[in-house]
């Protein structure tokens, strides 16, 4: 269930951002009066196709949902009627070939912005960036964070949520800032300044858990080690768990929070634990072998069992962050404008060396964020969609020959010459763009299977 779940979350994602990105220049190209005789979503067999318009354009729906196309009138791909010569693309000016081009990522950018705005309207569920424990020895212990601040600003941008937090100290993180000024407020209501040092960041290490290699972590309630809920015919379940006991000690161990449950079970995979827990007042004995599970590439181990939250406590820790219609659209183009700076940041970064191709993610840990984001809600799904929309604008305007910027350079040259560049010279460009675009695609795949085979 989980697969197809994550295969159908994919195949939405790219046939919203594709055809939205084709839209781009199939609009574009009516407004200039540019003939399209297809319009195609997806590679191989065609599954749906229809003809209707005044031009008759063919609209087609394919069997591999991993691109798309729109087909125009013109003189380098056949004859063209004489009646009909003024609708060619080639007869195009120049600015008119540009603007068609430039339509598609344009779109995508736009696509961001409405998805963003969306999400700005509707809310955005966060943590209050209230600290947990600071740990000794890192950036945030050296800036003298405190257990219990709260976060307000950070280089004098307000921020709401750990996902602000997170956004804007990633910025800075690649910028390899020294310094960033931050104000936080403590349990009393005390203003204070820290001065956060992230120019020591290893940029290979950003897409990881940033944060916590920093040192700053989200505060957590304490759970007490109570058990709510125990799933029948688990490992706890055989040993004679049930809800509502109260975990005092494993092997000899005592147990002071739910953490320490975690902890102690995690790490005992298929190890027998004597552990004794309070019932009804009275102290029992029990022998408990944690089942083993996989995660991350990683062996840990699990008993069937959740502890009892209060939720209210939780829930003090919760904020929405929403804005109206004004004030999110602002923000979604501003939203939109730093992650595409943040995109061509790594981007360089990745081809001066500063940040290793490791990062570069492919169509199977696409679709794997795809199906997270769709479990985890609408929200979190938008967010990737417009997250992912502004990297396709951001590739697609990469100077290389058969993207879409590779034509963009082409004009450029075209309209500084006064003259396009001679057939050769365009063909050569094409067999170098598709190599270039052929090794992007392995090397990204490489990393994806690398990623499922090491997690």
């Amino acid at each position: 269930m989980t697969i197809t779940y994550t295969i159908l979350s994919f195949i939405v994602a790219l046939g919203i951002l594709i055809t939205f990105h084709e839209f781009g220049h199939y609009l574009v190209a009516r407004w200039n009066g540019v003939k399209v005789l297809r319009f195609c979503i997806g590679f191989g067999y065609p599954v749906f196709r229809k003809r209707w318009g005044k031009d008759q354009t063919e609209w087609v729906l394919a069997a591999i949902p991993l691109g798309g196309y729109v087909k125009m009138l013109d003189e380098n791909e056949g004859k063209v009627a004489s009646e009909e010569l003024s609708r060619a693309f080639n007869r195009q000016p120049v600015a008119r070939r540009f603007a068609i081009v430039a339509a598609g990522p344009l779109a995508n950018f736009l696509l961001a912005i409405i998805l963003y705005w969306m999400l700005f309207i509707l809310g955005v569920n966060g943590m209050k960036p209230v600290l947990g424990p600071v740990e000794p020895s890192t950036l945030a212990a050296q800036a003298r964070f405190e257990t219990g601040e709260t976060i307000v600003n950070i280089a004098d941008e307000p921020v709401a949520s750990w996902q602000d937090v997170r956004w804007t100290l990633l910025r800075h993180a690649i910028d390899q800032s020294n310094a960033v000024k931050i104000q936080t407020t403590s349990k009393n209501g005390e203003i204070n300044w820290r001065y956060l040092d992230l120019s020591q960041i290893d940029p290979d290490k950003l897409n990881e858990n940033f944060l916590g290699m920093v040192g700053l972590n989200s505060y957590q309630p304490t759970i007490k080690p109570i058990i709510a809920e125990v799933t029948p015919n688990g490992a706890g379940y055989r040993a004679g768990l049930s809800a509502g006991d109260e975990i005092l000690a494993i092997n000899d161990i005592e147990i002071h929070n739910w953490t320490d449950v975690v902890q102690q079970i995690r790490s005992n995979p298929e190890r027998a634990l004597d552990m004794e827990v309070i019932r009804s007042d009275q102290v029992i004995s029990m022998t408990v072998t944690p089942e083993v599970t996989t995660e991350n590439g990683k062996s840990v181990g699990r008993i069937g069992i959740a502890p009892k939250i209060d939720k209210t406590e939780f829930d003090a820790l919760m904020v929405v962050v929403s804005y109206p219609a004004d004030k999110a659209l602002y923000k979604a183009i501003e939203k939109t404008w730093e992650t595409t700076i943040l995109t061509l940041q790594m981007l360089s970064k990745m081809i001066t060396g500063d940040v290793s191709l490791k990062n570069v993610s492919g169509p199977i840990s696409i679709a794997d964020y795809a199906g997270q984001s769709a479990q985890m809600g609408l929200v979190s799904y938008l967010a990737f969609l417009a997250l992912i929309s502004v990297s396709i604008g951001v590739l697609n305007l990469l100077p290389i020959p058969i993207l879409d910027g590779g034509h963009l350079m082409y004009y450029l040259i075209e309209m500084i010459r006064g003259a396009p560049l001679s057939d050769q010279i365009m063909i050569v460009g094409q067999k170098i763009g598709l190599a270039l675009l052929l090794a992007l695609m392995t090397f990204a795949i490489y990393n994806d299977i690398n990623r499922l085979v090491t997690g």
